[in-house]
């Protein structure tokens, strides 16, 4: 992946999609900037960009629900990211939930 073609936002974010790679389940949305996205390249787990701390957040860090990477995409505008990930301990969520899709709106 060539990092220099993702077009982060004004803040310096770009949202991702992390879906689990083994059904195909959409499981969160999270933010990202430049080092988060090195660091999930570089070590192939998810680390996103907390935007109400400021701080870099490695997903499972504490609850061990981890999110090993097995593909990243960028879209066509290469302003969003999708991540096929495993989700390790199937809690996706900080509600725990698998998902934070749970909330049916139609």
């Amino acid at each position: 992946m060539d990092i220099s073609k993702i077009k982060f936002n004004e803040q310096g974010l770009i949202p991702v999609i992390a879906q689990e790679a083994k059904d195909g389940t959409v499981l969160m949305l999270a933010y990202m900037n430049k080092e988060s996205l090195q660091k999930t390249v570089e070590t192939k787990e998810m680390w996103y960009w907390s935007r109400s701390r400021k701080v870099l957040w490695h997903k499972g860090a504490t609850s061990g629900h981890i999110q090993k990477v097995k593909e990243l995409y960028y879209d066509c505008d290469a302003d969003a990211i999708l991540a096929k990930i495993e989700q390790v301990g199937d809690i996706a969520c900080h509600t725990g939930e698998r998902s934070c899709f749970f909330n049916k709106l139609l």
